[in-house]
């Protein structure tokens, strides 16, 4: 269910959406994606920004996506992502659009993934590295470098993460293990979950 993005407020909002604007501004998307890994650091280090208390509470059964603001300048999205203890995605991709993902709370696991080859029906992944990222860093993902799986790898924390995408993302592809490196994809459609 895609449920409409209210006007949420919470302490620093017009602080990180003037930060946001300004990186976004830049055009290129190498430039940008940089100055948002560094805006988005900065912002989770800063002591006047607190998402609201709604990205605190996990989803028992899924990862929750809760958009917090959408530019109607720039057109980006800024979606809070709450990951319960083991909660994660599975291999997907953003459907071709740049992303900066930062950790504001806990510890998350990123994998990312080369595909290797297709074929009519099937793709071939293989891990092309990993890290597990704490609060404060920050990564983007730039089209076609954009097959990931993110995790929670903590059995009794929850997790934040804030993340910045070109335009909403309201559908990937994810993919199902089939054979060895082989794959299937299977369109999604993401929905959001209430931000109040």
């Amino acid at each position: 269910m895609t449920i409409a993005t209210p006007d949420i407020r919470f302490d620093g909002r017009e602080r990180l959406i003037r930060a946001v604007d300004a990186a976004v501004a830049h055009g290129d998307e190498h430039v940008v994606t940089a100055a948002l890994r560094s805006v988005l650091c900065e912002m989770i280090r800063d002591p006047h920004i607190a998402l609201p208390a709604c990205v605190h509470e996990p989803i028992s059964d899924h990862y929750a996506r809760r958009e917090i603001y959408r530019s109607p300048t720039h057109g980006y999205s800024i979606v809070a992502m709450t990951w319960g203890p083991g909660q994660g995605t599975p291999i997907h991709d953003h459907c071709g659009l740049w992303c900066v993902e930062g950790v504001w709370n806990g510890e998350l696991e990123i994998t990312q993934f080369e595909l290797l080859e297709r074929d009519h029906e099937r793709f071939r992944f293989r891990a092309a590295g990993g890290m597990q990222a704490g609060p404060g860093s920050a990564g983007s993902l730039i089209p076609p470098h954009e097959y990931h799986t993110i995790g929670n790898p903590s059995p009794d924390r929850i997790a934040v993460s804030v993340h910045i995408y070109q335009a909403p993302m309201d559908h990937c592809a994810k993919f199902v293990h089939d054979d060895g490196e082989w794959y299937l994809r299977r369109d999604s459609v993401l929905s959001q979950d209430r931000a109040a």
